[in-house]
């Protein structure tokens, strides 16, 4: 099938963006505070926590990355176990919930510092921007080729549209507008996902018929992939989820612990309908359209798809990607205000300087992040790169804060450093040897380092007392 943009299909994206700017303005009305900005005044119920969690979660790095391109460049069950580590991470998140909320802080490098120290505060600040500046950069990007397979406007008018919207819905009324935004977003991508498959599945001709177009190796359980390829790209989702600072701020801000694990139990349901659908759709997008860039899979589809089911489906995917990239800029911005400018630059700020200091960080930061688009050539690698930044930067250091009473501030710290120069120099200095990524050598790296200089670090202690 030749592939054909369709101008039309741009309604649904101006309506969905009408809709979104509405309701930032409305729900910016109701931010008093720089805790009403940041936790939404720790109001959020179950279900648009829920949504808001959803929405954050799932996003360009499922819609251009992810299960998108791993569906179409190898197969569906190598797609399918990309629900994996989501399901394991977010059963995790539900456990340590409670805990989260107790600590109360707004940042993760918060909580690494009433553990190891104002020198893991700093360090995982670092992490985070780096790492988040490049997840907002893609989403961006992954917008703009969105915009322009399914409407042919250009890529560089698409990530500009794609940059304002995200900033501005951002910056204008913080957490507190962004959960409900992403609640909406939440609801519309689950419909649209879900209405999509079985009527595109009937485009291609029927399951045997798509089957039947798709090279021999897509239908194996690797896809042609190692198991140790295959495993770089399940590691890095779930190391980014299990610390992830996003989800860590949206259950400080519920309204209670019960609200939080409500939220985490249905955010864990809906991701087993919709993973498996996004996976599905790219699947038969390889059928239909076999020599498209992998990254633009699904949105392929809606130009084959009746304009009304094509439309609702290219506002949910917007949605995911503009839900995504606004909270992971505002996670972003929350750092720079809390652990540089309030450390550092005004040591004691007024609530009024903290709220219009975030603003401007998210400014600043979604201008870099829109710079930083050019200079990775994917999506999926810089998915997988800044995923793996974090992963094994941050989570190791943090889950053993929950999990592992013996851990020593240099031994979380050492982690951290280990983590992050291991994936620099795997990715940038080496070029990824083996075309295996970074996570596979990281993130054990990172483990281990933690339990040797902690064990090691606690024996010395021993001995000194």
């Amino acid at each position: 099938m030749e592939l054909q943009s369709n101008p039309q299909l741009l309604w649904f994206i101006g309506i969905y963006a009408i809709l979104m700017v509405s309701v930032g303005i409305y729900m910016s009305k109701k931010v008093s505070n720089s805790a009403d900005f940041i936790l939404a005044g720790k109001s959020l119920g179950p279900i648009v926590l829920m949504g808001t969690l959803l929405a954050t979660w799932t996003g360009s790095g499922s819609i251009s990355g992810g299960e998108t391109s791993v569906a179409y460049s190898f197969g569906i069950i190598p797609s399918l176990l990309l629900m994996i580590p989501t399901v394991i991470g977010i059963f995790i998140l539900y456990i340590i919930a409670p805990k989260i909320r107790a600590f109360g802080k707004y940042t993760i490098s918060g909580i690494l510092e009433a553990k190891y120290g104002s020198t893991a505060r700093n360090i995982a600040s670092v992490i985070v921007i780096l790492a988040y500046v490049g997840i907002v950069s893609y989403q961006m990007t992954g917008l703009g080729f969105i915009l322009n397979i399914t409407t042919g406007m250009s890529v560089e008018l698409g990530t500009i549209i794609a940059a304002i919207l995200i900033i501005f819905l951002a910056m204008i009324g913080g957490l507190r507008s962004v959960s409900q935004t992403d609640a909406i977003s939440g609801f519309l991508m689950v419909g649209g996902l879900l209405i999509t498959v079985p009527i595109i599945i009937s485009v291609a001709g029927g399951w045997d018929t798509i089957v039947s177009n798709v090279p021999e190796s897509h239908l194996t359980s690797t896809g042609g992939l190692t198991t140790i390829q295959l495993m770089g790209y399940l590691i890095p989702s779930l190391f980014l989820l299990l610390s992830d600072q996003n989800m860590y701020q949206r259950l400080a801000a519920s309204n209670s612990d019960r609200s939080s694990k409500k939220a985490a139990i249905s955010w864990l349901i809906v991701m087993l309908l919709i993973s498996p659908a996004i996976s599905i759709i790219a699947f038969t997008s390889r059928s239909l359209f076999p020599d498209i860039d992998p990254g633009m899979a699904l949105m392929a589809t809606t130009t084959a798809l009746p304009l009304g089911v094509g439309g609702i489906l290219l506002a949910a995917a917007a949605a995911f990607i503009i839900t995504t990239g606004n909270s992971y800029l505002l996670s972003a911005a929350t750092n720079m205000t809390y652990d540089v400018y309030g450390k550092y630059i005004n040591k004691h700020p007024s609530d009024k300087q903290q709220l219009l200091m975030t603003k401007v960080f998210i400014v600043v930061l979604g201008v870099i992040s829109f710079l930083l688009i050019s200079f990775f050539p994917t999506v999926l690698e810089v998915q997988m790169y800044s995923y793996t930044v974090y992963g094994a930067g941050i989570t190791p250091a943090i889950l053993a804060v929950f999990f592992w009473k013996r851990v020593t501030a240099i031994g979380g710290i050492s982690s951290m450093i280990a983590g992050v120069i291991t994936t620099l120099v795997w990715e940038l200095v080496l070029q990824t040897p083996f075309e295996i990524n970074s996570s596979v050598i990281s993130v054990p790296v990172a483990i281990i380092v933690l339990i040797i200089v902690s064990l090691i670090t606690q024996k010395h202690s021993n001995v000194q007392s």
